[in-house]
């Protein structure tokens, strides 16, 4: 476990760290009340509220940069980043940190689920109803007995400008 109770990226605490056959592993998250899923391998860390520097003149969904032991991670805010309203005032974000072409990255989200393996059979192309925005990030949506799901694909996400 790390300092969030996570566990080790590729674990599972359902499935004792491993997927079944036919099975991939996703930390859940929350964007302005939509279920979303990352890649758990992608995962590096999960934080609380951090102190994030603005980057002047980056753009809007850039949130700025944090320190993490010493690393300089870029912020990015998902809710800006998939043209969602701004977080109210008040309002904190997690950051999930993903690791992407060697650089890490904080995704600020509203809430962090859990991690859960998700069958393969159960993910279906993006519906053609879904936002332009959402499906250029989406590598589909997962069908839950409760809600929709939308695994993100972490390049496309952070593919800004």
């Amino acid at each position: 476990m790390d300092g969030m109770g996570m566990p080790p990226a590729g674990a599972s605490p359902a499935m004792g760290g491993r997927a079944e056959a036919g099975e991939q592993v996703f930390l859940t998250l929350t964007v302005a009340g939509q279920g979303c899923a990352v890649p758990v391998l992608l995962v590096r860390d999960v934080l609380g509220p951090q102190a994030i520097t603005r980057i002047p003149l980056a753009p809007p969904e850039v949130a700025g940069s944090l320190n993490l032991r010493g690393r300089i991670v870029t912020a990015v805010d998902l809710r800006l980043r998939l043209g969602l309203a701004a977080r109210p005032p008040g309002a904190v974000a997690m950051s999930v940190v993903v690791e992407q072409g060697g650089e890490l990255y904080s995704l600020l989200v509203d809430e962090v689920g859990e991690v859960i393996p998700l069958p393969a059979a159960g993910f279906e192309p993006n519906p053609p109803t879904l936002d332009p925005l959402w499906r250029e990030v989406s590598r589909g949506v997962h069908r839950q007995e409760d809600r929709l799901l939308i695994a993100l694909e972490v390049e496309r996400v952070l593919a800004i400008g």
